[in-house]
């Protein structure tokens, strides 16, 4: 009974519920949405998940009703929220431009009961909204415990039943008071709080031993923080000699990459580290290459090939071998890996032939079921250094993914007529900004679901505050745009983008070069003015758009701020220094402009494929 059931979905934040619950203390595991009643009663509590689906649609994914039987506390998140008010007799229906609501919201305590307790009534409080339909009448029994600006029905609850909803995610750090409402839902179960992530070491160890048997661990070690915690992981559990760790220099590498993982990993004692130069299989089978989920997909095969060759030319018999990865819970969400989730991007360790590898029980994965930051204090109580453990995260695909493709410009068709929309926005909320919608798309994720739309530049004067509001009140309103970027660079003065051209060009060496020497740029820059650890990851982004010019590209620098990935804000740097960096840019005859990413996520995932 000393445990919870989360009902996924299919959100992007399923598994971030049932780390928030962990943190609390509490056990948690995650349950498919379709789970009988039956079988859930010997949780102490439930909750059902947000979701990309509407309730209403007849092939969405429901919960058995017998569930609102057992007599246990239920809470109900986002998609849940809709789907227990749709089950018990409510109303929910298509929400509208005003009514959809993504990023930042207030939410006022109409009553501080049940999920509330302990609040104020009339207090006002900061959630995270991410939603299209909305909830417009509640079930028999309901009765509304907290309102936004533009739902009231925010957070309800049946007092008698235990049974709540909220609209808002509570589990993400954007809702600031998130922890002490799941703790409310937590007390009204009656569980105990004695879990934590010794706990998970423990079992991680005793999991990878049944798992891998008596075969040995062909690790794919990137440098990054996820493939080293999962290799000292399976080392601990293993011994070094049953694993083979492997690294791929891909050619998509950050300036000296390669020299600092292999000093970092000699340094704790990882001794049996192959390098293998694959940049020419790599360059070849993208060239030509365009569409983003076809670069990642290609990488993910490639590495899958050049790990068989090497295992072929070691004599690694397959039987005796499995491939080791350190995948954790976001790469698996984005990729649609858990069974309702929409699919936001493939990652590398994502693709189908990995799949099937693991539908085999071919893949050793000890991280998969972690976020972030939960992989940095496991890489901590491994006694990892601090240096290795908190370094930046970098992609698996590395700067490919961070390098966009182009042939011919992308634009909405009523470009024109939207950019006017957009600026008679600003203006009205008295923003003396010009709008341009660039001619190429960036991923994003916007209710749960994959978006691939249109970033829009913005030139002129505004504080980060400013940009902070504005950015969500674009990308809630115009459903062309996903992410909003501020032009930071002073050249043709601020205010100045007379064109914004594409300039035709796919994965090339000197691209990549070009992105390597603002990226080493950035990253320098970001140690001197002492931001390393306020910044949790900073990509540096190549756009093949020109401004002003013909056959240049721009520079667009997404430093941000996270703990789990699965949410962020854009950073405040010092505005000052950003100049000066995006001057150092400008050195380079490739680069027309430089532009700062002010999107959060949602609505913009953190990278740009």
């Amino acid at each position: 009974m000393n445990k919870i059931a989360i009902l996924d979905f299919g959100s992007q934040y399923a598994h971030l519920i049932a780390t928030r619950i962990r943190r609390l203390g509490v056990y948690s595991e995650i349950v498919s949405s379709d789970t009988p009643a039956e079988s859930l009663k010997d949780y102490a509590g439930i909750i059902f998940s947000g979701g990309p689906n509407e309730v209403y649609a007849d092939d969405s994914p429901k919960a058995d009703p017998k569930i609102f039987d057992l007599g246990k506390p239920i809470l109900g998140i986002c998609y849940g929220h809709q789907l227990i008010t749709h089950l018990l007799g409510g109303k929910v229906e298509p929400g509208t431009k005003t009514g959809a609501e993504f990023g930042k919201a207030q939410i006022e305590i109409k009553k501080p009961l049940g999920i509330l307790k302990g609040f104020t009534q009339g207090e006002k409080t900061q959630v995270w909204m991410s939603h299209g339909d909305r909830v417009t009448r509640l079930p028999d029994g309901f009765e509304i415990l907290a309102s936004s600006e533009d739902d009231q029905f925010s957070a309800v609850g049946n007092l008698a039943r235990n049974i709540y909803g909220i609209q808002f995610h509570l589990e993400v750090l954007h809702t600031v008071k998130g922890n002490e409402i799941l703790s409310n839902f937590l007390n009204l179960t009656g569980v105990t709080r004695d879990w934590d992530l010794a706990s998970f070491i423990a079992q991680a160890e005793e999991n990878i031993r049944s798992q891998v048997k008596d075969k040995n661990v062909f690790m794919l070690v990137s440098g990054g923080v996820d493939s080293t915690v999962a290799y000292a992981l399976l080392v601990r559990a293993l011994g070094q000699e049953r694993v083979y760790g492997f690294f791929v220099d891909t050619g998509f590498m950050r300036l000296g990459e390669r020299d600092e993982v292999e000093r970092a990993l000699k340094e704790e004692g990882i001794n049996s580290l192959h390098i293998y130069d694959g940049a020419n299989e790599f360059f070849d089978a993208l060239r030509g290459v365009i569409e983003p989920e076809k670069k990642r997909e290609i990488i993910g095969r490639k590495f899958l090939e050049i790990q068989k060759k090497a295992s072929e030319k070691l004599g690694l018999n397959p039987k005796d071998w499995m491939l080791g990865q350190g995948t954790i819970y976001p790469d698996t969400i984005e990729s649609g890996g858990t069974r309702h989730a929409d699919k936001i991007k493939t990652h590398h360790n994502r693709v189908p032939e990995i799949e099937e590898l693991i539908k085999q029980g071919m893949v050793i994965e000890p991280l998969k079921d972690l976020y972030k930051d939960e992989v940095r204090e496991v890489g901590e109580k491994l006694g990892l250094p601090k240096e290795l453990v908190w370094r930046h995260p970098f992609p698996g695909p590395g700067l490919a993914v961070r390098i966009l493709c182009a042939t011919q410009p992308d634009e909405p068709q009523n470009k024109a007529e939207i950019e006017q929309e957009i600026q008679t926005f600003l203006l009205g909320r008295g923003y003396n900004l010009k709008a341009t919608i660039l001619p190429i798309k960036s991923v994003g994720v916007q209710g749960d679901c994959r978006t691939y739309r249109h970033p829009l530049a913005l030139t002129g004067t505004a504080t980060w505050q400013e940009l902070g509001e504005i950015a969500p009140a674009i990308t809630n309103r115009f459903h062309d745009i996903n992410r909003v970027i501020y032009k930071v660079d002073q050249s043709n003065g601020p205010n100045q983008i007379a064109s914004a051209t594409i300039t035709s060009g796919d994965l090339t060496r000197q691209r990549v070069s070009t992105l390597q020497k603002a990226d080493e740029l950035a990253r320098n820059w970001l140690k001197e003015i002492g931001q390393e650890k306020y910044v949790w990851q900073m990509p540096t982004v190549l756009i093949p758009v020109s401004i002003n010019q013909d056959d240049k590209e721009a520079i667009v620098l997404r430093p941000i701020v996270s703990e789990e990935a699965m949410t962020a804000n854009f950073a405040e740097l010092p505005f000052p220094k950003v100049q000066e960096l995006a001057e150092q840019i400008l050195q380079d005859q490739n680069i027309s402009a430089v532009f700062y990413d002010v999107t959060n996520k949602p609505p913009a995932t953190i990278e740009w494929e």
